[in-house]
């Protein structure tokens, strides 16, 4: 049987997924690799792979995709990893730089700027008064600048939902069998995911904190309402 050739993101919060997948027999049955979280959509959407953690906004670019698990990178407030980082207050703000890591969380800051904030900054390559920045290179950082806006919680501010980032998306059909499977895996890694953080620190940032507290993995009925709005807010960009 081919194996089927999953992308998971390298980052963090991804770990009890990737902790799961590889201590779970389904290992034997998927092609794992890691990827940060642009290239895991570029890649499901080229077909270069069948099942990708995606990052939401990059379903608008997948004809047909399944979302096959009730798991996801999501927080229902402060998500402690996806910033604006600036120092100058929001409405003095008038260019920011995106991350290139990133398509949902630049896409949910330019919805927030437009629609929350009600701005319409420069986007540049350069420097510019601020800048989106997402994933572990966020640690520590955010008492680094006079202003870090965590744009999980600025979302929930806006619109009182929680926030998915990136869901389990298939381009293809699978098996009921595998799909059971996998979930059972992602299962197992998220009732161990302090496995996945021993002896890290970096900063005085809490991994214990972000991965039980500020992260939420279940893809709810509210998390598939702010998904629906999010892509049609990024429509109308």
């Amino acid at each position: 049987m081919n194996k089927v050739k999953v992308s998971a993101v390298s980052y963090t919060n991804t770990k009890p997924f990737v902790f799961g997948l590889t201590h779970s027999d389904i290992i034997d049955k998927i092609d794992l690799s890691l990827d940060i979280p642009s290239e895991c959509a570029n890649k499901l959407i080229a077909d270069q792979v069948d099942v990708g953690l995606v990052p939401v906004a990059a379903l608008l670019n997948i004809p047909q995709y399944e979302i096959i698990s009730d798991y996801c990178i999501g927080a229902t407030g402060a998500v402690d990893s996806v910033f604006i980082f600036s120092d100058k207050p929001i409405e003095e703000i008038t260019s920011i730089r995106l991350d290139t890591h990133s398509r949902t969380s630049n896409n949910l800051a330019l919805v927030l700027l437009k629609n929350y904030w009600k701005l319409n900054p420069q986007v540049v390559e350069t420097e510019g008064d601020a800048f989106v920045l997402i994933g572990d290179r966020t640690f520590g950082k955010k008492h680094e600048y006079r202003y870090a806006y965590d744009l999980a919680k600025e979302w929930h501010n806006f619109t009182s939902l929680p926030f998915a980032f990136a869901v389990w998306a298939a381009n293809k059909p699978l098996s009921t069998e595998f799909i059971q499977e996998f979930n059972k895996a992602l299962k197992f890694g998220l009732e161990n995911r302090l496995e996945v953080i021993k002896d890290k620190a970096i900063n005085g940032f809490d991994y214990k904190d972000y991965l039980q507290n500020k992260l939420d993995f279940n893809l709810d009925e509210k998390k598939r309402q702010a998904i629906e709005m999010f892509h049609n807010y990024v429509l109308a960009l």
